[in-house]
């Protein structure tokens, strides 16, 4: 699968040179960037395949972290986990809605929290006293 590839060498290429919270900041990123350019581009004639490879991406982003944020021994506060896992749930509801009506205003939400939680990684994290 191409996405996938495209994946697993980004992350590779890039996990020499970046931090854990870098590298998710990054893959939130573009993920994100890959849903604008299908909303900003909702009339383009190959919209609906750019569409689907900016979910799939999306989906593989989302699902990497809801793995990793059921470890039993992930370090993040439980109350924390809960919530990025609820709003990984309605992530994937929103992405059905998507593909089911597909309207350029619902990739928007998205697009937010995919920049916010980004935004957020790429923040010094409190020292711990």
């Amino acid at each position: 699968m191409q996405t996938n590839n495209a994946i697993k060498e980004y992350v590779g290429i890039q996990k020499e040179s970046m931090s854990g919270r870098e590298l998710e900041a990054s893959v939130l990123t573009k993920a994100g960037l890959m849903l604008k350019a299908v909303q900003d581009n909702w009339d383009a004639p190959d919209r609906e395949a750019k569409m689907l490879e900016a979910i799939k991406y999306n989906q593989k982003v989302w699902s990497f972290f809801q793995a990793e944020l059921t470890e039993p021994n992930h370090p993040m506060p439980v109350k924390l986990r809960e919530d990025l896992l609820n709003l990984s749930l309605f992530v994937d509801k929103r992405f059905f809605e998507v593909m089911a009506y597909p309207s350029p205003e619902k990739l928007s939400i998205v697009i937010d929290i995919n920049f916010n939680i980004a935004a957020g990684l790429r923040t010094t994290p409190p020292a711990e006293g």
